[in-house]
């Protein structure tokens, strides 16, 4: 049985994505399609800031999240060690924590020092880290919304030049736009003051959050009907 708790670590769920949905998203869905998956929840969830519908956030922007981890796991992608080297307690522009970007009006992103002793070992720790480096008191959560909405489509055109080509460069554009699009999921939960582990640790107690079975067997129809 595959079980989460609140104190998990980010690449403890992601653990969990691969052991509950790596066989059946093998067999639905290519990379392209899961795309459209994360863009479909992750849509919802944002329709819900519209109509300050707080469950339909979460639940829509869990199953987005779960989609994306399922791209990292099939490109092999540790996205806890790629938003530690992308954030390491410091916003990437600036190099500040808080972000200082508007102040100092950065255009470029800045070498940045990496003090390993502050590295978060949860993923609840990651999305404190993130709301000391972008405090939730500086923007609305409709902000937030637009920005995830944003990287969405950032992540999403990373994925299709690496396709396109298959180079390393375009390889790194993709594990950047994972780290990006990690920050600003978590600032929506940051905006609503949400704990986004304990929200995942509900959502998903055992196994499939549908059909309770790990791996999962929910057959492509349920999965392209469903509703949140």
């Amino acid at each position: 049985m595959s079980t989460l708790f609140p104190d998990m670590s980010i690449q403890q769920f992601q653990f969990f994505v691969r052991e509950v949905y790596e066989i059946p998203n093998n067999r639905h869905f290519d990379i392209g399609e899961m795309l459209n998956q994360i863009q479909r929840f992750g849509m919802r969830g944002i329709k819900g800031i519209r109509k300050k519908d707080i469950e339909k956030i979460k639940k829509n922007l869990i199953i987005s999240f779960s989609f994306f981890m399922s791209i990292l796991n099939r490109l092999n992608i540790d996205i806890g060690e790629e938003i530690w080297k992308r954030f390491p307690y410091l916003c990437s522009y600036c190099n500040s924590c808080p972000c200082s970007c508007k102040e100092k009006k950065s255009v470029f992103r800045q070498v940045v020092y990496v003090d390993e002793s502050k590295r978060p070992q949860t993923l609840s720790g990651f999305q404190k880290m993130f709301n000391e480096i972008y405090p939730a008191s500086s923007r609305t959560l409709e902000h937030a919304g637009v920005h995830l909405a944003e990287e969405t489509g950032e992540f999403s055109e990373a994925i299709w030049a690496y396709r396109s080509n298959r180079t390393d460069e375009e390889f790194k554009g993709v594990m950047f736009e994972a780290a990006d699009y990690f920050s600003c999921l978590v600032g929506v939960f940051n905006s609503l003051n949400i704990n986004f582990a304990e929200e995942i640790s509900k959502f998903y107690p055992h196994n499939c959050h549908k059909c309770g079975n790990s791996p999962c067997v929910c057959s492509y129809e349920i999965i392209k009907n469903y509703e949140s």
